[in-house]
């Protein structure tokens, strides 16, 4: 069994592709494997470290600005996207795949669109709510198109072969339990605030939530864990300047980073975050009430959606970012907090839209695929 995998730009497109990669390899293990990226992007550095090889191609987006510059973006857009349909017309021949599996970000369109052309079987997996334009303009002529999260089936083209399954889900999230993990993690009965914007770091994100935590330090109410991200060493600082020095302080666990999510996130009353994709579904699969604040800078505005969908199964609450401010993030935490009713209906509709199968989901529809196509 040979497959190729595409997806790129993003951790959001990488990692689900990285973890259906993993178990297929673990059900089949003598299936080889072939991730395709783009020249120069996480993935490059990403997927050779997960032990998969790597071919790239040299693709980018359109610059949907009216600049000169713009203009001369977009034609090397074009150029490239030539070349890079010609280079994989030539993977797809060298390497003679049974399938070619498509998880999003441009670099996919075309590795699929060539791998169409000759007749391999295409499978889509989309992780949003919303899906992006690769997946949508691709959707129709696919074997099988997943989704995980049954919303994104109405903006894909009629007629397509729709299956839900969900995000893949570390087993370490699924697993991990409420009670060890805060005695793990040193913590007493007092309200658990978890919070963070990404691996770089939100400013609005940590702006917002440097109050709650300012507060904290001094009333001790809540304990609270944050991540500032690669850019956000200034947070402790700015914390300092509202009157709580967070290293006085034993309630706050404040860090550039969160290596340790899985016991972070069950321990948690709350969750303050984005609302990217594998975010959404890991604190579905905890059943955690959350306060979404969607990133604005993303294709479609995709964070938008996926936060709505759990916002419209009352299983959490979302402040967009233009309207975000320290004062309002406090009274929603405040509110979910201190309403036991609320924070257990949150909880039991999120848990149960999470899809905690998602990894056999996915593998039985590839395989399905793949031995319909071997009978044909």
């Amino acid at each position: 069994m040979r497959v190729i995998f595409a997806g790129g730009g993003t951790a959001g497109h990488i990692n689900p592709a990285l973890a259906i990669a993993g178990y297929l390899k673990e059900r089949q293990p003598d299936a080889e494997i072939l991730y395709v990226g783009n020249k120069g992007g996480m993935e490059e550095r990403l997927v050779p470290k997960a032990g998969f090889n790597f071919k790239s191609i040299h693709v980018s987006g359109f610059n949907r600005g009216k600049s000169p510059k713009a203009i001369a973006d977009n034609v090397k857009t074009v150029t490239r996207a030539v070349t890079a349909t010609k280079a994989c017309r030539k993977i797809i021949s060298e390497f003679k795949p049974d399938l070619c599996i498509g998880t999003g970000g441009y670099v996919s369109g075309p590795v699929m669109k060539a791998a169409l052309e000759k007749g391999v079987p295409v499978l889509i997996h989309e992780q949003n709510a919303f899906p992006g334009v690769a997946n949508k303009m691709l959707s129709k002529k696919a074997d099988a198109v997943m989704l995980a999260i049954a919303d994104a089936q109405k903006y894909m083209k009629e007629g397509c072969r729709f299956y839900v399954t969900g995000n893949p889900v570390r087993t370490e999230i699924i697993s991990a339990e409420k009670e060890a993990s805060r005695k793990k993690l040193g913590l007493d009965e007092r309200p658990v605030v978890l919070s963070f914007g990404g691996s770089l770091g939100a400013q609005k994100v940590n702006e917002a939530c440097a109050d709650i935590i300012a507060r904290s330090g001094k009333d001790g109410r809540y304990q609270h864990i944050h991540a500032y991200g690669q850019y956000g060493h200034w947070f402790p600082d700015l914390v300092k300047e509202k009157g709580t020095d967070i290293s006085q302080c034993s309630n706050l666990d404040i860090r550039e980073y969160i290596d340790n999510m899985p016991t972070c996130l069950a321990a948690a009353d709350v969750v303050v975050c984005r609302a990217g994709a594998i975010t959404i579904s890991e604190i579905q699969a905890q059943g955690k009430p959350a306060v979404f604040i969607p990133s604005p800078n993303v294709a479609e505005n995709h964070q938008f959606h996926n936060a709505m969908a759990l916002v419209n199964h009352q299983a959490g609450e979302l402040i967009e970012e233009k309207d975000l401010t320290g004062e309002l993030l406090t009274q929603k935490i405040d509110k979910i907090v201190s309403d036991p009713e609320r924070l257990a209906q949150y909880s039991e509709n999120a848990h149960k839209m999470a899809i905690i199968d998602a990894n056999e989901r996915i593998y039985n529809i590839i395989m399905d695929v793949y031995k319909q196509h071997r009978e044909e």
